[in-house]
């Protein structure tokens, strides 16, 4: 689907919902993703598939859940570097809207508006929809050649260390980090990229968790196969509860050393970063009324 095809959408739409499409396009989008520092094509791409005209449209979308759904709480969007930055956060929740999220604070928050790229798995590109929607919206194939690059342009850079590990969290394991790979420690010191600590306190709620069914998974060629009880509603039961997100950006961290020292020096500075995001985590959730508050 691209901006040719949500046209005729748009103009088939009640005109009070057009106006909430509208709305925060022309008071948000429109002039902030022109002013994106992206260097694009004749055809309005930048060298891994990343359209801001796309993009302008899908954060509509992400605007409605992050205002109205998610009831996002953002702190600490002063903490964004300037130039590039690597942004490293707990993950969870079954489907990576937490990715979405901190993303989309990042585009209506931030001053001057920010486009954060993401890491994606190995198998997502096996999605023929999944993995054009995600190349138009910025996100990457997780590699360290194009980590460099974009890094080296000066763009922010969400990683999530703990990886499938951590999306795929039971209920009565959330909120627990999972390990963390030092993958993204040797890229900070390769590029001398600041780290910024990001933690997400309400996604471990949207789908509460109980199983993995690891068989089926592994038949579909997939990481896991999570069910929640609330699947078991019809219809309504695929949609994540409404949870209300606590988001923190932390303050930038910028590491010193060889980008090639041994695991164990490498995990020591990986740690300080898990630690740091378990803190914020535990303080977010000390803070919160409940889930929906």
């Amino acid at each position: 689907m691209d901006v040719k095809t949500l046209l005729p959408i748009y103009k088939r739409l009640p005109p009070r919902l057009r106006k909430l499409w509208t709305t925060p396009l022309d008071r948000m989008f429109e002039k902030e993703i022109e002013g994106l520092p992206t260097e694009l094509n004749e055809f309005g791409y930048d060298q891994f598939g990343f359209s801001p005209d796309y993009t302008k449209y899908v954060l509509v979308v992400t605007y409605l859940l992050y205002k109205y759904y998610f009831r996002v709480e953002l702190h600490g969007v002063e903490n964004l570097p300037k130039g590039r930055g690597l942004l490293i956060s707990n993950h969870s929740g079954q489907i990576p809207i937490d990715g979405v999220m901190i993303a989309t604070s990042c585009m209506l928050e931030a001053n001057p508006p920010r486009a954060v790229r993401s890491m994606v798995e190995r198998w997502v590109p096996s999605l023929p929809f999944v993995s054009t929607f995600l190349t138009r919206c910025g996100q990457i194939l997780g590699t360290p050649e194009n980590a460099r690059a974009l890094l080296n342009a000066e763009e922010l850079l969400l990683v999530f260390p703990e990886g499938t590990r951590g999306i795929n969290k039971l209920w009565w394991d959330r909120y627990k980090l999972e390990r963390f790979g030092l993958g993204f420690m040797r890229l900070a010191l390769e590029t001398k990229t600041p780290i910024v600590p990001v933690s997400v306190v309400g996604a471990e709620e949207q789908y509460p968790t109980m199983y993995n069914v690891k068989f089926i998974a592994n038949m579909l060629g997939m990481p896991a196969l999570p069910l929640a009880p609330t699947m078991l509603i019809p219809g309504l039961g695929l949609l994540p509860l409404p949870v209300k997100y606590h988001i923190t950006i932390g303050e930038p961290i910028l590491f010193e050393g060889d980008a090639n020292d041994e695991d164990v020096v490498i995990d020591r500075h990986v740690q300080r970063v898990r630690n740091t995001i378990q803190q914020m985590i535990t303080y977010g959730l000390s803070k919160r009324k409940s889930l929906f508050r």
